[in-house]
């Protein structure tokens, strides 16, 4: 072979080593994230569904180049199911990897108070992970797994502490709730329990009274002196008389109760605490951590009694006496009809 031969063929073989590792760069090392996106795969999804994602997510540059990719590194043979947080800079093979792997990102989910029932945390929990509602509620009502961690159904609920919590998206239902009770653990271990006792009631005590208090209430001020009216009744041996409670016994016959009428209040149930002297069986609501504190922390008054203002301004007045509670009972009901009245008037119109 003449030297020029042998230029040619090395500059061809350069040309197609050039080549061959541009394209390998292409599909494999080249940046192909154009923008942050998540991506959700679930437990049996099949791989064209998984490629679909990719491709509808709008963050992946060149679709092309990531098929070509996967296909090489046989991905459709195995991935795990995951969220998956893609970020600007991302190869196809980081992603490849990544998929395979199981390399989940993390997230955030917040659980806020005045959840009613073990079936809509289990809504909840449904929305924010994997398993779908009906797999939460499974665990949420186990009732050998709610007596393993030293509940029963009726106060199970206030195992829920109201945070901001870290949690990969496939974890199953038994291992939140789980760490559900470390939390619960965590937040009470000390100055909680140590406030709890000198006060003379135990966790499940401060948890339910606490979510009668937040369903009296969204004005954080009052609380204290909410939870402080309640404790004043519960030394004298009075009926709590709490709205919030009898809205409960009647949850599921009328779930968009609001307003009581006399009639509400003839219901027989233990949460009715027209009829029931103490507090009920156990919350009636996911307490928020800011209502367990008022109640922890209550103000110490001679209130007995208190009462929607007339302003409908979301807060109470406060009295110790049935006279002055009646009387305030009576301006807010006036305002009451008053704005009513005038509200059909003004569709009417």
């Amino acid at each position: 072979m003449n030297k020029k031969a042998i230029i040619i063929t090395a500059a061809v073989i350069a040309v197609a080593a050039l080549a061959a590792g541009i394209r390998y760069y292409i599909t494999y090392k080249k940046p192909n994230v154009k923008e942050e996106n998540v991506l959700l795969i679930y437990r049996d999804s099949p791989y064209e569904a998984v490629l679909d994602t990719l491709e509808q997510s709008g963050a992946i540059r060149n679709i092309r180049s990531l098929h070509r990719a996967a296909e090489k590194r046989e991905l459709d043979r195995h991935f795990e199911p995951g969220r998956y947080v893609l970020t600007p800079g991302m190869s196809n093979q980081y992603i490849i990897r990544m998929i395979a792997n199981g390399w989940e990102t993390p997230g955030k989910v917040t659980l806020r108070g005045y959840i009613k029932t073990l079936e809509g945390l289990a809504s909840f929990f449904g929305k924010n992970f994997e398993a779908d509602s009906s797999e939460f509620a499974a665990v949420l009502l186990d009732t050998e797994l709610i007596d393993s961690l030293g509940f029963r159904p009726e106060t199970f609920i206030g195992m829920f502490i109201p945070d901001t919590y870290e949690f990969y998206w496939t974890t199953s239902p038994e291992k939140v709730v789980r760490r559900f009770k470390k939390e619960y653990d965590r937040f009470w271990d000390g100055e909680r329990d140590r406030l709890a006792a000198g006060i003379g009631m135990d966790r499940n005590e401060v948890t339910t009274l606490a979510s009668i208090v937040i369903g009296e209430t969204n004005n954080e001020q009052e609380m204290p002196l909410i939870a402080g009216v309640y404790m004043n009744r519960l030394k004298r041996g009075m009926r709590l008389q709490a709205c919030p409670t009898v809205i409960y016994a009647h949850l599921k016959t009328e779930p968009g109760l609001r307003r009581l009428l006399n009639r509400h209040l003839e219901i027989d149930s233990p949460y009715n605490t027209y009829k029931v002297r103490g507090l009920p069986p156990g919350p009636i609501a996911v307490p928020t951590v800011t209502a367990i504190d008022a109640v922890l922390n209550y103000t110490k008054s001679n209130y007995l009694y208190f009462c929607a203002k007339p302003e409908f301004d979301g807060t109470h007045n406060f009295a110790s006496t049935y006279r002055e509670h009646k009387a305030n009972s009576r301006a807010y009901n006036r305002a009451f009809e008053e704005r009513e009245a005038s509200r059909s008037a003004s569709n009417a119109a």
